[in-house]
């Protein structure tokens, strides 16, 4: 099983001339900065939101659906927290 992480573009730093077919996105997850690949969504922009699987942005999608999914797993986080007591 597989699970995409969403978060929001923040900054996109260009291709360069070693890797002119990729760029790098700094990606907020929930106060979390990682650096994400763009190859697979080219037409991504700062304030996007994406779907992230392995450092890879595999989809651009709407800011009230990664807001949802954010808070399903945080909710999924304080049940697991809440039954480990």
């Amino acid at each position: 099983m597989c699970l995409g992480i969403p978060g929001k573009i923040i900054s996109i730093e260009l291709s360069s001339a070693e890797a002119p077919e990729s760029s790098l996105a700094k990606v907020d997850f929930s106060g979390v900065t990682q650096n994400v690949r763009l190859d697979f969504v080219p037409e991504a922009k700062v304030g996007n939101f994406v779907l992230v699987h392995v450092g890879v942005a595999l989809s651009v999608i709407d800011e009230d659906e990664a807001l949802q999914t954010l808070q399903l797993l945080s909710d999924l986080g304080e049940f697991y927290n809440a039954n480990d007591r």
